[in-house]
């Protein structure tokens, strides 16, 4: 009888313990634990290069030298393709033309009354271009020194401004509009944000205004100001009882909705459980 009386007590200590921690308090908790271990995740990529930048890792170091030397010669070689090069990345890809698709973005966003959503694409896309500015001054890489080259670009290298723009603005445009695409023509978006990612990189280092590993550095970055201004957002809907969304899905499926896009989720009520 002891037994089974101490076996009880430990039973409703336990339930208890569960109880004490299934709370919303630990569910925001877990969901902060969980932000914290995936942005760090992301940042450790761009925080080891910009170490091996910082201590001219001799092989980071022959790669950024050799493609940039290989690459001025064929621009030198080819002044027609000079002129594409330049066309997209200061005009197409610019990142003033990435800033305004975002801004273009919020308004109408705010036209849909999706607040939360409009403030998540403004609040990355200006605290990426804060941030990457803060970290360009704050290394203080001195940009490629080319015998005659074909392009100049003010400020300093790392990481790359065009390369850190065009992934946090595509990243924007991607997770909010996926869900006004249908299913079959996605690819279609996919692609095309990757072109102007790699293409924006390539255009940079081939005019001989970045290294390689400014370029790769303003992807790392940019990938992770997405990741950690996401998360929040995603706080937010697990906080209003919204499900879980895929990056496949977008930030906010609802946004195809002609109702308000941001109106807290109500669980329903089954029909037995109703009064009168």
């Amino acid at each position: 009888m002891a037994q089974r009386t101490a076996r009880s007590r430990r039973l409703r200590t336990v339930r208890a313990l569960i109880a004490r921690h299934s709370g919303p308090d630990a569910a925001f908790g877990r969901r902060l634990v969980l932000a914290v271990t995936a942005t760090a995740a992301v940042a450790v990529p761009f925080a080891l290069a910009l170490v091996l930048v910082e201590s001219r890792w001799p092989p980071l170091y022959r790669l950024d030298r050799t493609t940039a030397e290989r690459l001025h010669r064929t621009a030198l070689e080819h002044p027609a393709r000079v002129r594409v090069l330049d066309f997209f990345t200061g005009v197409v890809w610019d990142p003033v033309t990435m800033r305004l698709l975002v801004a273009a973005l919020v308004v109408w966003l705010l036209t849909r009354r999706a607040w939360r959503l409009a403030t998540w694409a403004g609040v990355t896309a200006t605290s990426g271009a804060l941030i990457g500015f803060l970290v360009k001054n704050a290394v203080e890489r001195a940009r490629p020194h080319l015998p005659e080259p074909v392009a100049h670009a003010p400020g300093f290298s790392f990481p790359s401004g065009h390369a850190m723009t065009a992934m946090t603005s595509c990243a924007v445009l991607l997770l909010v509009l996926l869900p006004l695409v249908p299913r079959a023509w996605r690819p279609l978006p996919w692609a095309l944000a990757t072109t102007a990612v790699l293409g924006v990189g390539y255009t940079r280092v081939a005019l001989g205004v970045h290294w390689v590993s400014d370029v790769v550095g303003g992807w790392l970055l940019g990938i992770a100001v997405v990741t950690a201004t996401a998360l929040a957002f995603e706080a937010w809907r697990a906080d209003t009882g919204r499900p879980r969304t895929t990056v496949t899905e977008g930030l906010e499926p609802e946004i195809t909705s002609d109702t308000d896009p941001e109106a807290p989720s109500r669980p329903t009520t089954p029909p037995a459980e109703r009064g009168g």
